[in-house]
């Protein structure tokens, strides 16, 4: 059990975050498990989980008495201590105690492709919003896991998010509800800025290039917002498209998930015919991008596995898209 590990699981406990991830073994109601429900056997705590990875501290040869309430909510108390054979930490959910017996915690990290991934849940845009949720899931991996699970290139991108032209403050990917603010959201990172202006020079864009360094001098809330309005012109499309490659290209050593035979050769069959889909408006001149949301691998949920089109189009200098949904 190294320093770091013991931070995570802190950290975790000071947020009010307990959800296990029990053994197959173990078949508990709806809300709870009673008595000595796993002997010997790893028990996962979730750590971090999005599209990027999804991430564990794991309780190693571990044994569970009292009881466990999966759809708790509220205040945790957690106490733990060292035995001659391992740990025991008590876990308090309100009136109700959990003990867990264990030889030692790690943490295990698995890591996904997560350039082509699609949610759909704030319309307008959509492929600036896809920009902003990738970008927030790589930056959360970056300050919970640790550089150690970013490719270079993807460390580079990370600093996007403290660019207010393309993060939530303009091009929110999810409801405000489920926003978490920074300080001084509309004031960029110098780090940002360079990275952008990197990015207008690649691509031969003087104007916004020259608009960036003025934001850079004096980073109001206002130019802050006429350059997220560039960003969906035409005429800046190419810095828009070469940032979206970027990140495909940092993120293509990482595996797609693996849902399962059956739902896989479901994918593979909505798959064939989203493509047909695709050549069919390649034929006709329209640009088509294919998108998936997949439900998590190891930490089962409730999602479909889906696949989408985000279907290109302009209108009054402006580029907008339609999307086409398809169930697996």
């Amino acid at each position: 059990m190294t320093q770091e590990t013991l931070k995570k699981l802190a950290q975790l406990l000071e947020q009010d975050q307990f959800e296990l991830i029990l053994p197959e073994n173990v078949q508990p109601d709806e809300t709870k498990i009673e008595g000595e429900g796993t002997r010997g056997r790893d028990i996962r705590l979730v750590y971090l989980m999005n599209d990027a990875a999804e991430s564990f501290l794991v309780f190693r040869n571990a044994r569970m008495t009292g009881e466990y309430h999966s759809e708790y909510q509220g205040q945790l108390q957690a106490t733990m201590n060292r035995q001659a054979d391992g740990y025991v930490m008590v876990v308090r959910q309100g009136a109700t105690v959990l003990t867990l017996f264990f030889e030692d915690i790690d943490l295990e990290v698995h890591l996904y492709e997560y350039a082509y991934t699609g949610h759909f849940w704030v319309k307008k845009y959509e492929y600036l919003r896809q920009l902003e949720y990738r970008l927030a899931i790589l930056r959360d991996k970056r300050d919970y896991l640790g550089e150690e699970y970013c490719t270079e290139e993807e460390k580079e991108l990370s600093v996007l998010v403290e660019f207010p032209p393309l993060n939530y403050c303009c091009y929110p990917a999810v409801p405000e509800k489920y926003i978490v603010p920074r300080e001084n959201p509309w004031i960029p990172s110098e780090k940002a800025i360079i990275y952008m202006k990197k990015l207008a020079v690649e691509c031969r864009d003087v104007y916004f290039e020259k608009m960036l360094e003025t934001y850079r001098k004096r980073p109001t809330k206002f130019r802050a917002k006429r350059i997220a309005a560039m960003l969906h012109k035409t005429k800046h499309a190419a810095v828009v498209d070469h940032l979206t490659q970027k990140l495909q290209d940092a993120t293509k050593g990482y595996k797609r998930r693996f849902p399962g035979e059956a739902l896989e050769k479901a994918y593979q069959e909505v798959l064939a015919r989203v493509k047909k889909r695709q050549s069919e408006l390649k034929n006709q001149g329209i640009r088509a991008d294919i998108l998936r949301e997949e439900p998590f691998t190891i930490a089962r949920d409730s999602l479909d596995y889906k696949l989408y089109l985000m279907i290109w189009k302009e209108r009054r200098g402006n580029r907008i898209t339609e999307i086409e949904e398809y169930i697996c």
